[in-house]
């Protein structure tokens, strides 16, 4: 997923479908410089990770 996509899922009041190889994810926020997002799974505020955006697909 490209950096500005990710932004405007954030930004937006829409629940938006994001999933991190095939898992169904919430972003929680992102670092622009490292191009990095921190995720956890849906439904679950556990295990959060760091993951790189471009492995994040709609």
């Amino acid at each position: 997923m490209e950096l500005n996509r990710v932004k405007e899922i954030l930004a937006s009041d829409d629940e938006i479908s994001v999933n991190y190889h095939g898992i169904p994810v919430w972003i929680e926020n992102i670092d622009e410089t490292s191009s990095m997002a921190t995720v956890h799974a849906r439904g679950t505020h556990d295990e959060k990770r760091l993951v790189s955006i471009d492995a994040l697909e709609e």
